[in-house]
């Protein structure tokens, strides 16, 4: 996560709230919102959201992996690669 240097009181939201949509979709940085000096809330757009979503995802799957290893219950890496080359030749 990129430096917290965007943080904004809860008024300034509200009177800005346009440009700071406007910021949110030209870079991935969030903004943190405060309310009576406290952080309250973090904004951030929707391209950093998915990704975040994505990544997430991807992190869910690995460890699902390694629970199945760990059971016995995993591919061997050979049958996996094959599998990824067949998907890959498929959609070529």
């Amino acid at each position: 996560m990129s430096k917290l240097t965007n943080i904004i009181p809860v008024s300034d939201l509200r009177q800005k709230t346009a440009k700071l949509l406007k910021q949110l979709n030209k870079n991935k940085d969030p903004f943190i919102i405060t309310q009576r000096g406290r952080a309250a809330a973090v904004i951030i757009g929707v391209d950093a959201y998915a990704e975040s979503e994505q990544e997430k995802e991807l992190l869910r799957l690995l460890v699902k992996g390694d629970k199945e290893i760990e059971m016995g219950d995993g591919y061997d890496l050979n049958t996996v690669l094959a599998d990824a080359d067949a998907l890959f030749v498929a959609e070529t």
